[in-house]
């Protein structure tokens, strides 16, 4: 080559289209359109927290039934940089979608968990929260179990925010036996003893969510779990970041509960 003459070396232009990629598993918690053909998927993954991805052709015949909340799938993310969006390469594991829809506790528990879920920071690893979710969504249909696993969901989730109950002893005495109540000020349980002259101060604690429980959620014990949450939801959650409960949830409790009814009320 002549001194003083440079050749222009062109590089293909996708040899450098990707440096960042992981693979794990995920459940679906949600889905929206993207252009014409793709779609941006939202899932829980076991060790990256919650995470959006690009799916190219997501909205195809094929794709569409994976791509369904609730669905657990193996995927590979891939992305220039490490805070860009990415793409997604999915591949289906567990397909329940179709049975998720055939109750409401089923219906609206998925969309209930995925609202619970996105109060947590994206990519924020939360590995025990996916594997509640994992048990929790082969249960949607029982209202029972439902119920009850959402209530711990819920638990943990505020646990996670920072905002978690102690139920493992009486805030007054330390007593571990006998906890009846939990106080609104402090999250703190309450035995019985101590709590009984302040009870309509307090918040009912259910028997199933003692340490020592031996008994599962009936109406009435559900019923207060979810007041229990909800509290504690809307004050340190909700009401500080000016958001609404989701409807979802609102649904799921209502569904659960109609399902428990004792049959002597359920008019």
């Amino acid at each position: 080559m002549p001194c003083g003459h440079h050749r222009l070396i062109r590089f293909p232009s996708r040899v450098y289209a990707f440096f960042m990629q992981w693979s794990d598993q995920a459940i679906i918690l949600g889905i929206r359109r993207h252009g014409e053909s793709s779609a941006i998927a939202e899932v829980m993954t076991a060790t990256r927290g919650r995470h959006l991805g690009m799916v190219r052709s997501g909205r195809s015949r094929a794709m569409q039934p994976v791509l369904q909340p609730g669905n657990t799938v193996e995927l590979t993310w891939r992305a220039r940089l490490d805070e860009h969006m990415g793409e997604f390469r999915i591949e289906p594991l567990e397909l329940r979608a179709a049975r998720l829809m055939e109750t409401a506790t089923s219906v609206y528990g998925i969309q209930a968990l995925g609202a619970l879920l996105r109060l947590l920071p994206e990519r924020d690893p939360h590995p025990h929260l996916y594997d509640a979710l994992a048990v929790i969504v082969d249960h949607l249909e029982d209202p029972a179990d439902a119920g009850e696993l959402f209530v711990r969901f819920e638990l943990a989730v505020l646990n996670d925010l920072g905002f978690g109950l102690d139920l493992t002893e009486c805030a007054a005495t330390g007593a571990r036996d006998d906890l009846a109540y939990v106080s609104p000020k402090s999250g703190r349980a309450v035995c019985r003893a101590a709590g009984m002259p302040y009870a309509d101060r307090l918040l009912v604690l259910p028997e199933f969510l003692a340490v020592e429980a031996r008994s599962a959620a009936d109406y009435d014990s559900l019923a207060a779990a979810f007041r229990l949450t909800a509290f504690f939801l809307n004050r340190h959650v909700y009401e500080p970041r000016g958001l609404k409960v989701s409807s979802a949830r609102d649904g799921f409790v209502n569904a659960a509960l109609k399902a428990l009814r004792p049959s002597s009320s359920a008019a």
